[in-house]
């Protein structure tokens, strides 16, 4: 009897743990909040955006790379890209999808630095971050969403992470949905989410084997263009730059996808989502349903920004977004 008394007092105790541990976590996660600094810092929102804007006026390109940030960030949405080099961090800046391309973390810190100035301590970097690809999109006629708020920052970094999870110029399709469904993302959020692709432009590595080496998936005409500032042999023009859309590539439009049903996607990890697989679909769609990829887009964004979130105690808030504090 005292042994049974004993065995069902501990399975009360291990569940009345576990119903702790959810409620904490529940609550963790509801931390998310798109009020979350409307009494701590209730001007962070139009400083930052402030910041954005003057930043993508002066480098309409700059939309794009700050989106791409959030982007490459949100495979964890913690700031953990934006730290450096030290004795305790290997930077994910140094991951091959970054090194070199990612750019605009001096924008980013110039918001942080003006952001320090009214609420000191308050806002995180990766929620600067995730309000700046918001404000970025805006800033060359894109949608807008609502982004939540309430991360933290993270306190460490894994460039070894980072070169496994993001994506790749050369990745499958089907590489590709299981890296999305792996952060909870559907092919769905996958197709808009690479509709960000209607700005910015990619080096002439990313795109050289796709130009002269995929004959049967890609437009001739558009593929002699791109050829022209992307000499066949490496590493010749390496960091030459191309549109990722050739029509409109300083606004936030749809032509991302007329592009790939016309086989003029740049990147091959571009034309894989309208080649005959699963996401035709929704590419077909996009191409004339300008709305509803809008819509789409910005519900994609805020899944995005809903992955693996530092909220609470975790992490940290830095005070300058490149080192701990």
């Amino acid at each position: 009897m005292t042994k049974s008394f004993s065995f069902t007092s501990h399975a009360n105790v291990a569940f009345a743990m576990l119903l702790l541990f959810f409620i904490m976590s529940t609550a963790s996660q509801a931390q998310l909040s798109s009020t979350f600094y409307d009494q701590t810092c209730p001007n962070a929102l139009a400083t930052i955006k402030s910041s954005i804007s003057k930043a993508v006026s002066r480098e309409s390109r700059m939309a794009a790379s700050l989106m791409r940030l959030h982007f490459h960030d949100c495979f964890g949405c913690d700031a953990s890209l934006l730290l450096n080099d030290s004795a305790s961090i290997v930077s994910e800046k140094n991951a091959f999808q970054n090194r070199g391309s990612a750019r605009g973390f001096e924008v980013i810190d110039d918001a942080k630095a003006q952001v320090e100035k009214i609420c000191p301590g308050v806002v995180s970097c990766a929620d600067i971050l995730a309000v700046a690809a918001r404000d970025a999109s805006v800033a060359v006629s894109g949608p807008s969403w609502t982004v939540k708020l309430g991360r933290r920052d993270a306190t460490r970094a894994s460039q070894a992470q980072a070169e496994s999870d993001l994506p790749q110029f050369t990745d499958s399709l089907d590489r590709l949905i299981s890296r999305f469904g792996d952060r909870g993302l559907s092919p769905r959020d996958l197709v808009a989410l690479s509709g960000a692709h209607t700005i910015g432009q990619a080096q002439c590595f990313t795109f050289r084997d796709r130009i002269y080496n995929n004959g049967s998936d890609i437009d001739s005409n558009f593929a002699t263009t791109r050829r022209r500032r992307c000499p066949a042999a490496a590493p010749n023009g390496n960091t030459n730059l191309a549109p990722l859309d050739l029509v409109t590539p300083n606004s936030f439009d749809y032509n991302y996808f007329k592009n790939l049903v016309q086989k003029k996607g740049l990147l091959e990890s571009d034309q894989v989502l309208f080649s005959g697989g699963s996401t035709d679909s929704i590419v077909s769609e996009y191409s004339s349903k300008p709305a509803t990829f809008r819509s789409d887009f910005g519900i994609a964004m805020i899944k995005m920004g809903d992955v693996s979130p530092l909220t609470g105690s975790a992490g940290e808030i830095r005070r300058i977004c490149t080192a701990l504090n």
